[in-house]
């Protein structure tokens, strides 16, 4: 049998796409059209809307910060919005750097990159361990975004899967499509340059390290930081498994 479609084409968002067929524990795989992750979703036409529904998504996480979800608000028919705000600090740090008179160059941004992943796993576990109740709460369909889909959400789908038991060569397949499929508004991203903008805009193997290595040297290893960091018990993952495998 063919699989599913794993980018599903919206106008309103491009980079939308389901978790599913990814080999995971014990040789099951992970279920379709049940996980999908997403850049923003208010731009949403009344065609994607209509895609949306028929995928009976009742539920979105979203990860955008305070200002980003207020300036880009979304409430869609059937769809209950959860707001787990994770401040976009790579932005502000930017601006701030500009604004004391210090050139961006295209290292800044890198190094700005890994310290956000850090960051992530450091001062935000609290927020994708909300993400996991909510995930253990019910199977039904859901989606998790932020707004390019990349890197918060990058994130929370690289913990989902390791959850799941998908390998990590798998786990970074998944986080580099966004390179392949996000697009992002052409007005964006003034005042920096090109070259700084095309670090921001899109993922690199090292970023999602970083937030690895961070696990790696808090906790010792992802299994560890999935049950101290996120309060995954050996049970809780089970039930992961039951509810997203097939």
């Amino acid at each position: 049998m063919q699989s599913p479609p794993r980018h599903l084409a919206m106008q309103g968002a491009s980079n939308f796409r389901d978790l599913g067929g990814y080999a995971a524990h014990g040789g099951r795989s992970v279920r379709w059209r049940v996980l999908f992750r997403s850049d923003h979703l208010a731009n949403l036409t009344e065609s994607d809307l209509g895609q949306f529904q028929a995928l009976q998504i009742g539920r979105s996480f979203d990860f955008r910060g305070m200002q980003e979800s207020a300036a880009q608000a979304y409430e869609w028919p059937g769809t209950q919005r959860h707001h787990l705000a994770i401040e976009p600090t790579l932005v502000q740090y930017l601006h701030s750097q500009l604004e004391q008179g210090q050139s961006i160059t295209p290292q800044d941004a890198l190094d700005g990159m890994q310290v956000t992943y850090r960051g992530f796993v450091r001062q935000n576990s609290d927020r994708f361990a909300q993400l996991f109740a909510h995930l253990l709460a019910q199977d039904a369909p859901l989606v998790f975004h932020c707004t390019a889909g990349k890197d918060r959400t990058g994130l929370a789908a690289a913990l989902i899967l390791s959850a799941l038991g998908v390998s990590q060569a798998d786990i970074l397949q998944d986080y580099l499509l966004t390179n392949a499929l996000y697009r992002h508004d052409a007005g964006q991203g003034a005042p920096f340059s090109a070259q700084v903008m095309d670090v921001v805009w899109r993922v690199r193997e090292d970023f999602l390290h970083a937030a690895l290595q961070a696990i790696d040297a808090d906790y010792g290893s992802m299994a560890q930081y999935l049950q101290q960091g996120l309060g995954l018990a050996e049970p809780d993952l089970e039930r992961l498994r039951q509810m997203y495998l097939a």
